[in-house]
């Protein structure tokens, strides 16, 4: 039997994912022979088995979602390994820069994004009616930042414990955060309800309050229970229940109004704090190297090539208003990398590490699609906006590093 009850041919979705699979560790290790990352490669095997060149992955129906539950367990599994491996006490200690890191890379991309689509004369006719509406919608893809991109990559190079990587990582927490405030004002926006500074209070708060509340508790009570679970005979217990104590704090972030990422990196936090810290870190890393690269390959498939072909008419416009918009993606990052003058750090490091959008910006603009607020045009603009920010992280991050600091 192939076909499941959804209609979903089982055998051709197992022969994508030993595709995707084999594809990225393939370019993954190509990309590490000429000195780049291997999500670089990675994100490149997404591509050219997306539907722009072979159409092997699937990105639309039953199958498409089923592929994309295993990249959002991927991206679980990356946030909760950077949990095990981050120091609370020195996240504290860096816990302003970020917060002042993420809030000018908040801030500066909207405002510029917005007053580029809402008052600035346009050389094209993407722009609809409404310009205020399609403004903070288009600020809103400008804020986020996809710390999967530069967590890997930081990964990659060794640099975890460098104090630029706590910084990007606690800023890009934060940035999960404030981005679930404003996720709530666009959706609100689409659906064409009235936006209340409660509303933004209560998302604000719940974020804030679930992440406090569950490393604190966490930290109390899962040292005692895992000092209980290490001593049943069945294998890999460690494993099974850190996964799933990963999996039940993401669900349970989002299910208080927080992000699925903000839960698992939450419980690798709690989890860094038990006695078992290196045997469930140890046994975590083949699992995470499996379901990982699922997410990033998933990323490049969503690519569209023909976005990109300079002879398509119809891509000048699209074109031209996405290089406006990689501009300000580039200029409003990297200008939060000095947003905290107090702390001595590589303030260029940071700014970078910040630049992917990755998933998150498609999150914002495809809500805009769907309610109509601009068209397939747009949204083609955004979605080259997040392909280039998500491929030049990487091997900028390389160079400034350099091969030598590579541990």
């Amino acid at each position: 039997m192939t076909a499941a009850a959804g209609g979903v041919d089982i055998a051709h979705l197992f022969l994508a994912l030993a595709a995707m699979l084999v594809g990225a560790k393939l370019l993954g290790e190509l990309a590490e022979r000429i000195g780049q990352p291997a999500v670089l490669g990675e994100l490149i095997a997404g591509v050219l088995l997306g539907s722009s060149v072979l159409g092997v992955v699937p990105t639309e129906g039953v199958a498409g979602e089923l592929v994309h539950v295993l990249a959002e367990l991927g991206v679980l599994l990356l946030l909760f390994e950077i949990g095990l491996e981050t120091d609370l006490r020195e996240m504290f200690r860096v816990g302003p820069a970020s917060l002042g890191v993420a809030t000018i890379g908040v801030a500066l991309p909207f405002a510029l994004g917005f007053a580029y689509w809402a008052y600035l004369p346009h050389a094209t006719a993407l722009a609809g009616a409404d310009r205020i509406t399609e403004g903070i919608f288009i600020g809103a893809t400008l804020t986020a930042t996809s710390v999967g991109i530069t967590a890997r990559v930081l990964s990659d190079l060794g640099r975890m414990s460098s104090q630029e990587a706590r910084i990007i990582i606690g800023a890009a927490v934060i940035d999960d955060v404030m981005g679930l405030v404003i996720l709530s004002v666009v959706s609100g926006l689409a659906a064409g309800t009235a936006i209340s500074l409660a509303g933004i209070a209560k998302t604000l708060g719940l974020a804030v309050g679930f992440l406090v509340v569950a490393v604190i508790a966490g930290r109390f009570l899962l040292p005692r229970l895992f000092d209980v679970i290490v001593r049943m005979r069945v294998r890999y217990v460690l494993l099974v229940f850190a996964f799933a104590f990963g999996l039940g704090l993401a669900s349970l972030a989002a299910i208080a109004g927080s992000a699925l990422i903000v839960g698992a990196f939450a419980a690798g936090l709690i989890l860094s704090g038990t006695n078992q810290f290196d045997t469930i870190e140890h046994e975590v890393k083949p699992v995470a190297s499996v379901f990982t690269p699922i997410f990033f390959v998933s990323i490049g498939a969503s690519v569209n090539l023909r976005l990109l072909d300079p002879t398509n008419p119809a891509a000048g416009a699209t074109l031209g208003v996405a290089a406006a918009l990689i501009g300000i993606a580039i200029i409003g990052k990297i200008a939060a990398g000095w947003a905290a003058p107090w702390t001595s750090f590589r303030r260029l490091v940071v700014g970078v590490g910040m630049i992917p959008r990755g998933e998150v910006g498609l999150i914002f603009a495809d809500i805009g699609r769907r309610a109509g607020v601009f068209g397939e045009d747009v949204f083609g603009a955004v979605l080259v906006m997040v392909m280039a920010t998500t491929f030049v992280a990487p091997p900028a991050l390389k160079a400034l590093f350099g091969p030598q600091e590579r541990s």
